[in-house]
């Protein structure tokens, strides 16, 4: 079995996008989604079933990506899930607020979808063997 990814995105576009890169190159992951931050940690209380990685967005309602960090890496057990930002935001209080919290990773979402599709795939084939997200 492939990774177990949490995607967190409000935006409904990104996440077709995800979902195309995924199945265009077959991929074999677990992927549950959440609109936000607050669905995320609701997906996140079943202690039984944690995703492998978190990739995360930062512009979300209800609650941003900083402040679903700061919540993730306060608890237990799910602070050792890899977090990767996956955002257009490339505002440097961001890229170092989210690396002092504890992420594995801030990845720029490019314009172009071709760049795109590659950044993704480089993420997720580095995950899928990396030994830390099968802890």
């Amino acid at each position: 079995m492939g990774l177990r990814i949490l995607f967190v995105e409000d935006d409904a576009i990104e996440a077709m996008k995800f979902r195309r890169v995924v199945s265009r190159f077959d991929l074999k992951f677990s992927i549950t989604e959440a609109k936000d931050g607050e669905e995320a940690l609701k997906i996140l209380e079943v202690k039984d079933n944690l995703p492998d990685i978190v990739l995360l967005d930062l512009n979300m309602p209800k609650i941003n990506g900083i402040e679903f960090l700061k919540i993730l890496k306060k608890d237990e057990v799910l602070k050792y899930i890899p977090t990767i930002i996956l955002t257009t935001s490339n505002n440097r209080r961001d890229i170092l607020e989210c690396y002092k919290i504890g992420i594995a990773g801030y990845v720029l979402k490019p314009l172009k979808y071709e760049e795109y599709m590659y950044k993704l795939k480089s993420v997720l084939d580095y995950w899928n063997i990396n030994e830390l997200s099968r802890i």
